[in-house]
């Protein structure tokens, strides 16, 4: 081969490769389970989400439980939300409910190891994790490490401003590609924690009220924060039963119920009498007790438009 030939084929198999190299990386052809939902975004997604996720026992006894399965069981059903509350347990940060005395889910670096196993082995996944720090633990010195360990940090969406509109979020498609899959929020301490991936929750999400011991589930705007309307912000309905034991006060989950509360009637009608302070929209985010019984996950597709 002539020196002339060699040097202009070089030329173009160079050109080529940088030209292969500026291109976009391949959207996943499926996103959380749905082709559709790669191009829609996350603020205009539904999410079954688990309450105390951390809380599971398989015995009926144990009184403080609100979850049947384990971690992994509720990520495997479709679960793509995760709640829990943590406390300082000597010194460390556990997952508990409540008290660490009453019950205490072990430390939340194990748990979020777990999390990331799933998101390993489930590639076109986008997972939203929301904890409550009712002890205002430090954003920076406690929570982030926990993370950093886990390996979730490299995973976790940073917004390129606070609070993000509900209209402003990217596509699921977009995270995935990205590799920024992971949306934390934390109800408490985020704001001024100085971690950019760790998201203050009431200035971009509203909840319905919790602790709800009616089962019909009036709907109203509860907890909500910061320069967004209720319109821009995401918003979550708290879809768990509870039962006050023989009138004393004393608020525990409902696993008898649960079957009918987790019903695809139940929730689509909590969720259609939540549409209009939610500017029409179905809820972001549909909060669980005992995700395992009834047809949550279901609900949740039917409010996604999926038949």
């Amino acid at each position: 081969m002539y020196p002339g030939v060699l040097a202009v084929l070089l030329l173009f198999l160079t050109s080529e490769l940088a030209r292969c190299a500026s291109l976009p990386v391949q959207r996943a052809a499926v996103c959380n389970g749905h082709a559709e939902l790669c191009s829609r975004s996350y603020g205009n997604v539904t999410f079954a989400g688990s309450h105390d996720s951390f809380a599971f026992d398989s015995n009926p006894l144990d009184i403080p439980r609100d979850q049947a399965v384990d971690i992994p069981s509720q990520l495997n059903l479709g679960i793509r939300l995760l709640q829990a509350q943590a406390h300082d347990n000597d010194g460390e940060l556990h997952f508990c409910h409540t008290s660490c005395l009453l019950y205490d889910g072990g430390k939340v670096v194990d748990y979020l190891k777990l999390v990331k196993t799933f998101l390993d082995g489930n590639p076109n996944e986008v997972i939203t994790l929301l904890f409550t720090n009712p002890e205002g633990l430090s954003v920076k010195d406690v929570w982030k490490p926990a993370f950093d360990d886990a390996g979730i940090s490299p995973l976790a969406y940073v917004p390129p401003s606070i609070p993000v509109k509900q209209s402003e979020w990217p596509t699921l498609g977009e995270m995935i590609d990205s590799g920024k899959r992971v949306v934390v929020f934390l109800d408490a301490g985020a704001d001024s924690g100085g971690v950019d991936f760790i998201l203050p929750e009431f200035t971009m999400i509203w909840e319905t009220p919790f602790s709800v011991t009616d089962s019909s589930f009036p709907c109203s705007v509860d907890r909500i924060q910061g320069p967004l309307s209720v319109g821009d912000h995401s918003y979550m309905i708290n879809h768990s039963l509870n039962k006050d034991v023989f009138g004393t006060g004393i608020i525990v989950s409902d696993p008898l119920d649960a079957p009918t509360t987790n019903g695809v009637t139940s929730i689509i009608d909590h969720a259609n009498r939540c549409a209009p302070l939610g500017g029409g929209r179905a809820p972001n985010f549909v909060l669980l007790d005992f995700v395992n019984l009834g047809q949550g996950v279901r609900a949740v597709e039917l409010l996604n438009g999926f038949l």
